[in-house]
């Protein structure tokens, strides 16, 4: 985590805010300082030095620590729109990395106005969020994440059971990178394991046959922490202390690697993408049930995983009531056939003439004398 200290105090105060008033992680509240920092630097470089669209290297060398509080309160949304269109055109953001940076800046002035009260108005008030592409997310398929866990070349590593764990966790709890590593001794009872996710929200999953089969597998090879602090840590690195992220994100890497998936865009949180995808294509698990396993906040942040199930819709297309109806076998209407070569061309129906005479309408025959 970051000091902070090339901020200004009212900055540092809201980061701090964040991190221990609103329990926000380490993690995001760096991303709220690296997106703040970069809008104060545009807002001194735009209203201060009189340069609204300074080459990015050099944004990066301004201080801010002694920008004034009164310079943030003389920035309207106008100045806001500049910033983001500043981002995008100078700095290549896209629409999502530009949302983040409007939550960043909500929650920022929200903070100088109504916690604080170090403004009296508040210019990012009506400031929308740039509109996002809904996409597909990534994940492995069933065949690969098979591959992947099949991979017995690393069995001989003194590490094999704790990344083969790391993996199977993954790939059926759907964790999130931060809950995995984040995992204590305490939090494994019986078949289940407490997470602690988002906002330091708790929830309870439930680990199956493959993942207990795993965690009994590497608890039996663990060696003692080094430290202290690490003591409780389910998952420890080669030094004996808490694993870091990176030192997953680079587990993962290795075993794509020997599977023959590398290059392809994966990583920790399209394991929990895959997990999601499995769940719902093949264990057919409810939305709701999903929702709660993946500890998201709202349902339509979950309902991403209905649109990548092709074989959820096949079945949902056969089972249809009307599936076995087939079209009736159309009635040929039979036709004369004629000899073209005797006439030149098509024959006209022979007329039928009544013999010895001609039929009458009323069904009698009058004679020809």
């Amino acid at each position: 985590m970051a000091d902070y200290q090339d901020c200004p105090s009212y900055l540092q105060e809201f980061l701090f805010y964040m991190l221990t008033i609103r329990g926000r992680s380490p993690r995001t509240v760096d991303a709220y300082h690296v997106d703040l920092r970069a809008f104060l630097r545009y807002i001194k470089s735009a209203k201060l030095l009189r340069q609204p669209s300074p080459a990015p290297e050099d944004l990066q060398q301004l201080a801010i620590h002694d920008l004034p509080l009164q310079t943030i309160s003389e920035i309207t949304l106008a100045d806001v729109y500049g910033f983001l269109t500043y981002m995008l055109e100078q700095c290549g953001n896209n629409a999502k990395t530009r949302a983040r940076k409007v939550s960043a800046l909500r929650s920022f002035f929200n903070y100088l106005t109504k916690k604080a009260n170090l403004l009296r108005t508040n210019p990012v008030e009506n400031l929308e969020v740039p509109a996002l592409k809904k996409s597909v997310p990534r994940y492995l398929t069933l065949e690969e994440s098979l591959e992947l866990l099949n991979d017995t070349t690393p069995a001989s590593s003194a590490s094999y059971e704790r990344d083969f764990c790391i993996l199977t966790l993954f790939l059926n709890c759907g964790m999130r990178l931060s809950e995995l590593v984040g995992i204590n001794l305490t939090d494994i009872r019986d078949d289940t394991v407490r997470l602690l996710g988002k906002g330091n929200k708790e929830r309870i999953v439930y680990l199956n046959a493959a993942c207990q089969k795993a965690l009994a597998s590497y608890l039996a090879v663990r060696k003692p922490p080094v430290k202290t602090a690490s003591k409780d840590a389910l998952f420890l690195s080669s030094r004996g202390n808490r694993i870091s992220p990176r030192r997953v994100e680079q587990i993962l890497e290795e075993w794509l690697k020997r599977a023959g998936l590398a290059g392809r865009g994966y990583s920790p949180h399209k394991l929990r993408h895959t997990a999601a995808t499995l769940l719902y294509q093949y264990g057919e698990v409810d939305i709701r049930v999903l929702k709660e396993i993946l500890g998201h906040v709202s349902l339509s942040t979950t309902e991403i995983y209905t649109h990548v199930s092709d074989r959820q819709m096949e079945n949902a297309a056969s089972r249809s009531p009307l599936s076995s109806v087939s079209p009736s076998a159309r009635k040929r209407v039979p036709s004369v056939k004629t000899d073209p070569s005797e006439t030149g061309s098509e024959q006209e129906p022979p007329e039928f003439h009544a013999d010895p005479g001609v039929q009458k309408g009323d069904g009698q025959t009058e004679h020809r004398k």
